[in-house]
């Protein structure tokens, strides 16, 4: 996350709008897919979307 963060949190800002993922109500899964080139990471991780209010 610490490398991906910021891209991460700006691909979740164009889809839904200004906002964050909640770490509340949040779960990741990691899984291994066997690939004939190498395996792969899939990784999921949802969690809800909070938008940001306007004052």
């Amino acid at each position: 996350m610490g490398v991906y963060g910021p891209t991460i949190k700006a691909l979740i800002e164009e889809k839904f709008g200004t906002g964050i993922m909640s770490a509340i109500d949040f779960e990741m899964s990691v899984i291994r897919e066997i690939n004939p080139k190498g395996d792969r990471v899939k990784r999921e991780m949802p969690g809800k979307y909070l938008a940001y209010d306007a004052w």
